[in-house]
């Protein structure tokens, strides 16, 4: 009979894809971990992994990783619902988002509503949302690009306009708007493979048959602010970050380009049952002004 600790273990080891790194997360010795994958595979009747070099989770184990997700998510949910039942305040809510820049405002509005209630944020880039709420591993999500999935409820937050940010004194800085093509050989500091930012970089370039001169990548959305400012290049950047950061690049210079936006959207599972606590922020987050940056009382 497959142990509930087999199934969470498998689960790390199917998202890391690397035994001993698995291992160590897990707080468990590497050998013993392989036994656990080993004895799991041997009660399925299949292996889950490519072991072919580097270890890789194959067509079979993408299909197990999925039903254990879901069925684990089904217990926790299970274990919130009982809790929040019996009294034990409004439960908790999981929130994961590409960004949180742009969510500090409604955040802050529903700790100061709800303090007692325990907020988890998880980064995770749009690819991964879906399953992630399928699996009940997450309530909600905030996506800066558009999830194509099953199974999926959505509001949409805000659509906004994507521009270019300059250092100060840079040629394009006194443009009224700019094409992608006069980017093409502008040196680009940008986000990491997976963000939002950087997938609309690559999907814009794309579709011109361009590839940008990326210089910098990097996780930090004020490092890739200060560098600009720096004048180490340029960089895509919202016009919400114009409003929301204190600091900012030189200039901002629109991009003449209706695809160079971002549409910001909430997403839930349609059949998920959420937690007082995720329907209380689902409200506040639906609820906020995102032109004002303030709550609907405030207006």
């Amino acid at each position: 009979m497959v142990e509930l600790n087999s199934l969470r273990q498998f689960l790390v080891v199917a998202r890391l894809e690397h035994l001993s790194r698995a291992a160590d997360e897990l707080r468990v010795a590497q050998p013993s971990l392989s036994r656990t994958v080993a004895r799991l595979e041997g009660e399925l009747g299949v292996p889950l992994f490519d072991r072919g070099g580097r270890l890789r989770l194959n067509d079979a184990g993408k299909l197990f990783r999925d039903h254990v997700e879901r069925a684990l998510g089904e217990l926790d949910a299970g274990r919130r619902a009982v809790a929040e039942a019996a009294g034990e305040g409004l439960g908790a809510v999981r929130l994961a988002s590409e960004t949180f820049l742009t969510l500090t405002g409604p955040l802050s509005a529903y700790k100061r509503a709800h303090p007692s209630v325990e907020v988890e944020l998880h980064w995770c880039p749009a690819e991964d949302m879906s399953r992630r709420l399928r699996a009940r591993d997450v309530d909600l999500c905030v996506a800066s690009q558009p999830i194509h999935a099953e199974g999926l409820a959505s509001a949409q937050l805000f659509d906004e306009a994507v521009g270019v940010g300059t250092p100060p004194g840079h040629p394009l800085a006194g443009r009224a708007s700019v094409t992608v093509e006069d980017l093409a050989d502008q040196p680009f500091i940008t986000a990491r493979q997976g963000h939002w930012i950087r997938r609309l970089l690559d999907r814009l370039f794309a579709a011109r048959d361009l590839t940008p001169k990326i210089v910098c990548e990097s996780d930090e959305p004020g490092a890739i602010a200060d560098l600009i400012s720096a004048g180490l290049g340029i960089g895509l950047v919202p016009a919400f970050a114009l409003r929301a950061a204190s600091r900012g690049p030189g200039a901002w210079v629109p991009v003449d380009s209706p695809d160079c936006r971002r549409t910001v959207t909430l997403y839930w599972g349609a059949d998920s049952r959420l937690s007082t606590a995720a329907r209380l922020m689902r409200t506040t987050i639906t609820g906020w002004d995102w032109t004002t940056g303030r709550p609907p009382e405030e207006r």
